[in-house]
């Protein structure tokens, strides 16, 4: 940017105020007691105002161009018109210090130092209203709803158009910073940008943020790749905005420069947006362009500023030799004017150099001064990267990106190799102000260039070489090379053209024209260079040779006499796309497919590149009609006619009417058809049917397909359409025999939820398979059953479907009858598995146990086929095992997930370690280590097991423990380690046949340490019952065991055998009583005994003489259905009562037996309805 001065003057007086009119024409100016017209195009002064008697200090002009107002020392206020004639003054108590005019109501607002006064040319009067201090400035919002005062003690007040404050705004330094200019943006769409902006840092890239509303400043001189130019300074044109200009938006912007020496922004709301920046000076002046990009700032520095819309400093519009007290913007222009205190005024056009730098399909090119686009040419896509600083070169090259900034320099580069990726990121900086004309960047290098002098640096800032020129660098191209070992082209002003590599200090002078160059490349193959010199002449030259082999020539004369290779060789030179196309379209018709082909390569036109493509393809395959080929060029410019009379000529009379239907001219069709074939005129019928359907006119395209004898199109049209009634009718028309129409209908009518005409249709062609499944389907089970008794061979299909039906709606039972009656007893075993697995991942583990003991009840009915009883019985006892496990895992997990527990603490002490001995293998779906081990390491702690607590709470340290346990099991296991080692004897389960205590963690399961007998647990409470599972000896049948316990043989009766002992002193009697002696008694206690020391397992067998003394009360006999034997229990503790479920066969102590059945009516693990739950 730089400021060239078009006019100055010089008056006596200080300018304190001026204004423009809107249009821009006219400049007035406060000096002195007058005021001053000028003419903005030259500076000519055209006529000095006198009414004020004392120093004018303020002057504004309407929004309308009506009317403008100045204030003076005199305190009063004069309305002028446009004509330069005043019409209207009224006064103030004191002088006036600033006057403003509503922009949408043309209200003046004219301040004093004690009050301010609103006028409008309606009302013809002025209301005041009282200020707390010196109104220094005030400004209006753009809509012209509220007004900004600026005072000298630090306060801005926002008032409302009848003055009434709304939002009062205290500044932090006070009465010591008086706010000195105020100025709202005229553009309020800043706001969003303000609000992305804010805390960002200085080199933050800001990625996958694309504006497509942003326009391109592409200019007319875009090269093919990368290359650098010496700045040409020209006006900046007139761009769009980024943002819509008819975006409403509630929030305007206020820059406020006061003698604190700040500049601020703030929000109509009073809140600050971003911080104070630091001025260095006292500001005087403050003013928007236009558009709101960019803010002018004056004061006692003695020169205008240019800053961003965001405060950003871009460099200096002119330096004076006093202060500068006001300066503007002519309205829609870069032109700014200046006035001092020295009564001197410079008017200044500001240039806007074009930044920019390109390299193959990436273009970056800055904007508003201060951020970098980066364009992809291609997919269009752009990426915003926002210095904050002036940009004042940019180099691409490859995935590096070059920005140089006032200080310093960044390099960028992409995040990947991807040719499309747009996410750039800070590579390196280079912390140094350097001055140049160029930049260009490499793979590991910048190049900067300063007047004759190139100079290589590092991505650190070291200068590694430097070459010196005979003449002003005027372009630098990289042309490629290794990374570190790049080529430059460098073009001189007095024509000199030369080739540099990065890695060596030694220049290639290629060869010197008469002329500067402007611009230059190099092809591919490194033969031929291409240069533009100062006259806009292109001309390319031989490198080997020097020889200058093509110039500027007129291509359209070689057009005109069918040479069409020396046009294309023209056409190199460079045309625009339309003479390209132009030539393309010329060699094509001229049948020269080759020329024509790289020129519609050139345009990009991919559609006659096909063409040409198919061409030379039927060329290749011996077709050597030429009418042809020009009829299918003439066909791809529109020239139907022609190509329809070429098509006929050439005998292809089929491709004419091809080519008339694919583009609907029917009529032209018919036409060119006559009375010819009826294959012919049905084809035509059909396609116009096809052109009816696709530009929305279903309804027409049915018709024409059912006269053409497209059934199968006109059903897929109304069935989309949902036309049944249209449906309906062409079923009804169709004959039995056209199968797959009449399909398709009842396809649309099942669809459409018109079952009972999907039925009628299978009826007709007689698919009865198709039949049931309707009804299977619509789930009108008595219609299918009917059939079905009809036709048995449809049974499976009907009562399979059934089955599931009632599996899903949880009639189990009924599906269980349903599979059976279609033969499929293992899909009722798969239909419970898949409910029990839904049960189990939605964490219902009493319905999972309840499901498991289903299934086993299932599969032991299955087994009872001897050819499925094995792999039956398998499941039977693998799901027995797994309904057991959910069963007691159910208490668990409500222990863990809920706050409260209904279970006491010896149940969950015993479930849990129930299951801790049960899942020594695989671990079933859902049931959760942590949560078991978690409840027993608790319940353990609580009940005085330490030894099992601590155990628990080490097995947890090896597991993954959800973030709610942590807390409790890191302190449990340090809390653990202060109690003693080992666990309370109350808890220590006996085993009831060998009388041995086990210890709470046993390795072997729940089975007893010393003899091996398989502990039996309570279903509710999980404690160890006082049963023993013993075992007929062999040839005793189920029934003569069961009759031989309810014998009851009676036991003989013992009495106690008492001895006498005499002493010397003493007489005693001692009863003789022997653990012996009761075993002798009782033949069953007798049978527990085993030889202690055996790893296996021996069971308990008793013979029919043991059987006879049992009595009936004591045995609990668990009556398995075959192919199961019967368990037999034998109870060694007759007065605790055991009650045991008929149904599922599990053991609880009676009293929580008859409590769990009160509570649910039914057994608590299968659910076996109890009539009457009292004993």
């Amino acid at each position: 940017m730089r400021a060239v001065l078009t006019w100055r003057d010089k008056v006596e007086q200080c300018i304190y105020d001026l204004a423009f009119k809107p249009d821009g024409t006219q400049l007035i100016l406060a000096a002195g007691n007058r005021l001053l017209v000028y003419d903005t195009s030259d500076g000519t002064l055209l006529q000095p105002l006198k009414g004020h008697k004392d120093t004018v200090y303020c002057v504004a002009y309407a929004k309308d161009g009506q009317r403008f107002a100045s204030g003076s020392a005199d305190k009063s206020v004069i309305i002028w018109t446009s004509k330069l004639e005043g019409i209207l003054k009224y006064t103030h108590n004191d002088s006036i210090q600033c006057v403003s005019y509503n922009p949408v109501t043309h209200q003046l607002a004219s301040c004093s130092s004690s009050d301010f006064g609103l006028w409008s040319h309606e009302q013809k009067s002025v209301s005041k209203h009282k200020a707390s201090s010196k109104i220094t400035c005030c400004s209006w919002t753009n809509d012209g709803q509220y007004l900004a005062l600026g005072m000298f003690n630090g306060i801005i007040s926002i008032r409302n158009k009848n003055g009434e404050e709304k939002v009062k705004i205290e500044r932090p330094g006070g009465s010591l910073s008086p706010v000195w200019s105020i100025s709202w943006n005229p553009s309020s769409r800043w706001e969003n940008f303000w609000m992305n902006r804010e805390n960002e840092d200085a080199e933050e890239v800001i990625v996958n943020r694309y504006f497509q509303e942003i326009p391109s400043t592409l200019k007319s001189t875009v090269y093919s790749s990368q290359g650098s130019e010496a700045e040409e300074e020209e006006p900046e044109e007139e761009d769009d905005s980024p943002w819509d200009d008819n975006l409403e938006e509630h929030n305007d912007i206020m820059a406020v420069a006061d003698w604190g020496q700040k500049l601020s922004f703030y929000q109509l709301s009073g809140k600050q947006i971003g911080k104070d920046r630091s001025l260095n000076f006292d500001p005087c002046c403050i003013s928007y362009f236009s558009k709101g990009e960019y803010i002018l700032l004056g004061g006692s520095d003695k020169q205008v500023s240019l800053f961003t819309k965001d405060g950003v400093r871009l460099g200096t519009v002119g330096e004076q030799n006093s202060w500068v007290w006001t300066c503007k913007v002519k309205p829609e222009s870069n032109y700014v004017v200046v006035g001092c205190q020295d009564g001197t005024i410079s008017f200044y056009q500001l240039i806007f150099s074009t930044v920019h730098g390109l390299y193959k399909d990436r273009y970056a090119y800055r904007d508003s001064m201060t951020d970098v686009i980066v364009q992809h040419l291609i997919t269009e896509q752009k990426v915003r990267i926002k210095c904050k600083e002036l940009v004042k070169k940019i180099a691409i090259y490859k995935n590096r990106l070059a920005i140089q900034l006032p200080e310093k320099i960044l390099i960028y580069e992409l995040y990947s190799d991807d040719s499309s990726d747009m996410h750039y990121r800070v590579k390196e900086k280079i912390v140094k102000k350097f001055e140049c004309n160029l930049l260009v960047v490499c793979a590991n290098h910048i190049i900067l260039c300063q007047e004759k002098r190139l100079q290589c640096l590092s991505f650190n800032g070291a200068k590694e070489r430097e070459w010196q020129m005979e003449s002003l660098i005027r372009y630098i191209k990289v042309i490629g090379g290794p990374p570190g070992g790049e080529g430059l082209l460098v073009g001189l002003k007095n024509g000199q053209i030369l080739k540099i590599f990065v890695n060596n200090l030694f220049a290639i002078v290629l060869l010197k024209q008469a002329t500067a160059v402007r611009c230059l490349d190099m092809s591919a193959s490194r033969n031929k260079l291409a240069v533009v010199d100062e006259n806009d002449t292109c001309l390319v030259y031989d490198i080997h040779s020097k020889e200058l082999l093509f110039q500027s020539a007129p291509m359209y004369q070689y057009l005109d006499r069918k040479m069409f290779k020396e046009a294309y060789q023209i056409a190199c030179l460079g045309v625009t796309d339309a003479d390209w196309r132009e030539l393309a379209m010329e060699a094509l018709e001229g049948l020269e497919f080759e020329t024509a082909k790289k020129a519609f390569t050139r345009v990009q036109d991919l559609r006659y590149l096909e063409l040409i493509t198919s061409i030379e393809e039927r060329k290749k395959r011996g077709e050597t009609n030429n009418d042809l080929f020009l009829a299918d060029v003439f066909s791809y410019q529109g020239k139907f006619h022609e190509a329809a009379k070429l098509y006929k000529r050439s005998g292809h009379e089929n491709l004419a009417l091809d080519m008339y239907t694919d583009l609907c001219m029917f009529e032209y069709a018919k036409d060119f058809l006559g009375s010819g074939d009826p294959k012919e005129t049905k084809m035509l019928i059909t396609k116009q049917a096809d052109w009816a359907r696709n530009i929305n006119e279903p309804k027409a395209a049915v018709e024409m397909y059912i006269s053409a004898g497209e059934h199968i199109k006109a059903i897929e049209i109304s069935g989309d359409h949902g036309w049944v009634d249209m449906l309906i009718d062409i079923a009804r028309r169709l004959d039995k025999a056209e199968r797959e129409p009449l399909l398709l209908c009842a396809e649309y009518f099942k669809k459409l939820d018109n079952s009972c005409y999907a039925a009628e249709t299978y009826l007709k062609i007689g698919d009865l398979r198709s039949l049931v499944q309707l009804h299977v389907e619509t789930q009108h089970w008595d219609e299918a059953f009917a059939l079905g008794e009809k036709h048995p061979e449809f049974k499976v299909d009907i009562y399979v479907p059934y089955a599931q039906w009632l599996a899903e709606n949880d009639r189990f039972e009924e599906a269980q009858k349903a599979f059976h009656k279609a033969g499929r007893q293992g899909e009722a075993v798969r239909v419970l598995e898949q409910l029990t697995h839904n049960a189990v991942v939605e964490n219902r583990f009493n319905d999972a146990a309840y499901y498991y003991w289903m299934l086993s009840m299932q599969c032991l009915d299955i087994a009872q086929d001897p050819a499925q009883k094995d792999a039956m019985l398998g499941k039977f006892h693998h799901f027995q095992h797994l309904a057991e496990l959910y069963h007691g895992y159910h208490a668990v997990q409500r222990y863990t997930e809920e706050p409260f527990s209904c279970h006491l603490p010896e149940t969950l002490f015993n479930i849990s370690r129930f299951l801790l001995h049960s899942l020594t293998k695989d671990t079933p779906l859902g049931i959760s280590k942590v949560n078991t081990l978690f409840t027993l390491a608790k319940q353990s702690k609580a009940l005085g097991a330490y030894k099992l607590a601590r155990h628990a709470y080490d097995k947890l340290q090896g597991l993954q423990i959800p973030a709610r346990f942590q807390k409790s099991i890191e302190l449990g296991s340090l809390t653990i380690r202060s109690k003693p080692f080992h666990d309370s004897e109350e808890l220590v389960p006996l085993c009831y046949r060998c009388s041995t205590n086990n210890p709470l963690l046993n390795n072997l399961g729940n089975v007893c340490i010393n003899c091996r007998q398989p502990f039996v647990f309570s279903a509710s409470s999980y404690e160890v019952l006082h049963l023993v599972e013993f075992y007929l000896e062999e040839g005793i049948t189920d029934e003569e065991a069961v009759s031989l316990i309810d014998l009851e043989a009676p036991r003989p009766k013992r009495e106690n055998k008492w001895q006498e002992i005499t002493s010397n002193n003493s007489q005693t009697l001692r009863l003789d009583e022997t653990v012996d002696s009761v075993g002798d008694d009782d033949p069953f206690t007798a049978k527990l005994s085993f030889e202690q020391g055996g790893s296996e397992f021996v069971p308990v067998v008793v013979s029919r003489s043991v059987l006879r003394s049992m009595s009936r009360r004591d045995v609990l006999i668990k009556r398995w259905p075959p192919p199961l034997r019967w368990q037999y229990f034998r109870s060694l503790l007759p007065d605790a009562s055991i009650t045991m479920c008929p149904s599922c066969f599990q053991m609880f102590h009676s009293e929580d037996y008859e409590l769990l059945v009160l509570q649910h009516t039914c057994c608590p693990y299968c659910r076996r309805p109890v009539d009457n739950p009292s004993p």
